[in-house]
């Protein structure tokens, strides 16, 4: 299993596609390894397939643009959207069963600050 979770100084990001860097967790609940991973920029369409290539099974955030999550859901990749919080906490919800997602797509490409 790995998780990538949109960061900013640890804190899972707002916005999945305007995140400093994404969080990679591999492992189970007993044993997880963790890898940051730079954003290499926000393009439209790029992430999904960066995330795919690095081999994501989930990708967890605060929001994300409805083409984001449509390439994501075309590759397998769950998405899960409407987290708050740390980062690693997350992650370990996410594997422990514990976290699910509560939120809906961004509307929009040109997101304001505030909003998703």
């Amino acid at each position: 299993m790995k998780i990538a979770v949109a960061s900013n100084d640890g804190q899972v990001a707002e916005h999945f596609g305007h995140s400093q860097s994404f969080i990679i967790f591999t492992g189970q609940v007993e044993q997880v390894h963790k890898e940051v991973v730079p954003n290499p920029g926000h393009r439209p369409g790029f992430l999904p397939n960066f995330l795919h290539d690095l081999g994501v099974n989930v990708i967890i955030t605060g929001g994300m643009g409805a083409g984001a999550i449509e390439i994501f859901t075309d590759k397998g990749i769950e998405v899960v959207l409407g987290v708050r919080g740390d980062a690693e906490e997350a992650a370990r919800n996410y594997l422990q069963g514990n976290l699910q997602s509560s939120g809906s797509a961004c509307l929009g490409h040109g997101h304001r600050h505030g909003q998703c």
